[in-house]
């Protein structure tokens, strides 16, 4: 640490620049995996997930060029929505919610990636309507189907889909998934690949039609998620290096110039 308040180890002494060099290779590396899909990589977008970065480095990836952020607790997000208002960014929850923070989530968010039950779908809208604004919304599905994710099992999401016309407050605009944390890479990819073929089935139907976008990948991942059509791949240790452990010890990553040997 220094006296700027950030992690040196993890950031270097000028973030904006290990920032600067991680965003190059990682688009490359995302310009690589749509050339081998015949993909354009402008149908992919980065959301850069910030848990645990501060906001004095997140102003210097603003400056990067980065103008959203996704975050998976809401009371993380609001205090760096605070202290970054005066820039133009927009924030992305990814996380799961607990219906008592809807009334946190709807006051500085533009999107949410986790909506899982009709319980939040019907907090949210009730909250967005009194403020007078729209959400956008993915539908989290799990399509690993292991207990300790969050998201409707597969065979679930139409029926969840179908009422959100209810909660008019409410943009669905795709659909969302973590894949299972697996050395092998064909179990990584048939997740990404349900989650395709279960959001082109819900775009047959009338509720399902605006679901144009599938949130899938992360650092690890990424790459063979844009290869099974990922629209969003969610990015945080390929941006912002390893994040530490409950003991502060770091373990490799992707960049490890961010971080310890």
């Amino acid at each position: 640490m220094t006296r700027t308040g950030f992690d040196t180890d993890r950031f270097g002494t000028d973030p904006g620049a290990t920032i600067r060099a991680n965003l190059a290779e990682l688009r490359h590396r995302i310009t690589a995996a749509c050339a081998r899909a015949g993909r354009d990589p402008v149908e992919v977008r980065l959301l850069p997930i910030t848990k645990t970065v501060p906001a004095e480095v997140l102003r210097h990836a603003a400056a990067a060029g980065l103008d959203m952020f996704g975050e998976n607790k809401v009371q993380e997000a609001m205090g760096k929505a605070e202290a970054l208002a005066d820039l133009p960014v927009r924030w992305s929850i990814v996380g799961h919610l607990q219906t008592n923070k809807v009334k946190h989530l709807t006051r500085f968010a533009s999107e949410f990636q986790a909506l899982d039950s009709l319980r939040v779908a019907e907090a949210l809208d009730a909250r967005l309507r009194a403020e007078g604004r729209m959400l956008d919304v993915f539908v989290q599905v799990n399509t690993s189907g292991e207990p300790s994710k969050y998201g409707v099992a597969p065979e679930e999401a139409a029926g969840l889909v179908a009422r959100l016309p209810d909660f008019p407050s409410l943009r669905p605009v795709g659909l969302m998934t973590l894949a299972i944390f697996s050395a092998e890479t064909e179990r990584v990819r048939a997740c990404f690949r349900l989650l395709r073929e279960l959001r082109e089935t819900l775009r047959a139907t009338p509720a399902g039609a605006g679901l144009a976008h599938l949130s899938m990948g992360m650092s690890g991942d990424f790459e063979a998620a844009i290869e099974e059509g990922a629209t969003v791949v969610r990015i945080g240790t390929a941006i912002f290096g390893t994040r530490p452990t409950k003991d502060g010890i770091y373990w490799p990553g992707l960049f490890p110039e961010v971080a310890p040997t």
